[in-house]
């Protein structure tokens, strides 16, 4: 399913044509993955799948109709589009807690396996038959991914936690989109998670809006030169997240992990930052695949601290923060590269080796190559410093009663223990340090 969903954006990857709608996309996913996963977790998981992964593909075939309704579309889509929550609750229902870092690395690792070879592909297509090419590619892999949820995917919630069907009422607690973010302020463990995950991924989506242009005009990268990179990136981030996942959480466990993983992208960040040759962004790329870790491992512990029946609501929160830094990350990037006087376009002038423009350009050697890299390693090791306080999980990560949140508006749950006045403020996730 993944393989088939970022296929098509990969594809994508060398049109340019995903990079201007990121910031309304990105307030939007905010605002809703968390009522997504809220509802998954009373409705089930395969019909808000298709619904994330539909309007996830949905503005791919308006890029060539209508610009101005495709950037309509992908911007209201940002409401819908949040597969990652559904997913990441999907696989803690249909896996054992020891098994879930494992299952997502092997889904992290798809969005690595679609770069090894997508953009290539993107990119020589787009040259050798032009732009509508990929788009009516993309599209019809959009519809195949469509066909495969509605024929091959089963539902993974069970029956009896699915207390309301469709149709049934349910309280506008469960509803309110704003329920999660009170809840972040009444748990410490949810805050100090995304606190980490806003922090760190701040600048990984800031990276991912500049990178490229910034490999093609400032380090003399060829579009051929790109594509390699990414592919050579991709495969080490595989290895990273399928085998060395599993072997530091068997090994250090689930926060040291995490730990390492934000080590490894402070590194990675600063090598970008002060390097200027091309063998340092190919160091610094296979450290960038090392610290691909650290996603899986935070969703693993979010996993393995909540109860079943609010597993789309903490995996929303979290895919909720990373769709906030996916709109705020490449206005950041921007913001800092303009301080910095360093101005990265989309001219062709950079498949020849141009030099972005500089308000000194005699001056060029004293100034930092890629300082809004250096800027996100700052963010990066305030998350490291956060994630320190994280509490690790030390026993089993339910706890009695886990099923009372359908409750309210649906129908009683044998389950479901008499409510009490403090029942709107315990957390979400079981503080695993008392």
């Amino acid at each position: 399913l993944f393989n088939l969903l970022y296929l098509l954006f990969g594809l994508l990857t060398f049109t340019q044509l995903l990079t201007k709608t990121t910031y309304i996309h990105g307030l939007l996913s905010f605002l809703s993955a968390p009522l997504i996963g809220a509802l998954s977790d009373v409705w089930g998981r395969k019909s808000f799948l298709l619904l994330t992964v539909f309007f996830t593909c949905a503005p791919i075939p308006l890029m060539k109709i209508s610009p101005w309704w495709y950037f309509a579309v992908i911007s209201m889509s940002g409401v819908f589009a949040v597969t990652f929550s559904v997913i990441f609750a999907y696989v803690a229902d249909i896996t054992q807690e020891h098994e879930r870092s494992t299952a997502y690395g092997l889904v992290s690792a798809t969005f690595a396996a679609s770069l090894v070879t997508s953009p290539a592909i993107g990119a020589y297509l787009s040259v050798a038959y032009g732009d509508t090419l990929v788009v009516i590619l993309a599209t019809a892999i959009a519809l195949l991914d469509i066909c495969f949820i509605l024929v091959a995917v089963p539902e993974s919630l069970p029956e009896k936690m699915r207390p309301a069907s469709w149709g049934a009422p349910i309280s506008w607690e469960q509803a309110d989109p704003f329920a999660s973010l009170r809840k972040v302020g009444q748990d410490s463990t949810v805050l100090l998670i995304c606190i980490t995950v806003f922090l760190s991924y701040l600048p990984e989506a800031g990276q991912y809006s500049s990178f490229f242009l910034y490999l093609r005009q400032v380090i003399s990268f060829s579009s051929a030169t790109v594509a390699a990179f990414i592919a050579v990136v991709g495969i080490l981030s595989i290895l990273a997240q399928t085998v060395v996942l599993g072997i530091l959480m068997r090994s250090i466990g689930n926060k040291n992990t995490i730990l390492l993983g934000l080590g490894f992208q402070i590194l990675q960040l600063a090598w970008y930052g002060f390097g200027s040759q091309p063998w340092m962004m190919w160091a610094a790329g296979a450290v960038a695949a090392m610290s691909s870790i650290t996603f899986p491992a935070i969703s693993a512990i979010v996993s393995r601290n909540a109860d079943p029946d609010q597993q789309g609501v903490v995996q929303g929160m979290i895919t909720g923060i990373r769709g906030l830094c996916n709109g705020l990350g490449p206005a950041l990037y921007g913001f800092v590269f303009y301080l910095f006087h360093v101005e990265l376009t989309d001219t062709d002038g950079s498949e020849k080796g141009a030099k972005p423009n500089m308000a000194n350009p005699t001056d060029e050697s004293a100034i930092i190559p890629g300082p809004p890299f250096l800027f996100g390693a700052c963010s990066v090791l305030l998350s490291l410093l956060v994630a320190l306080f994280i509490p690790e999980h030390t026993g089993p990560g339910m706890r009695p009663g886990a099923y009372k949140k359908h409750s309210n508006g649906a129908q009683s749950h044998s389950h479901s223990p008499q409510g009490s006045g403090a029942e709107g403020k315990e957390p979400l996730l079981e503080d695993s340090s008392v």
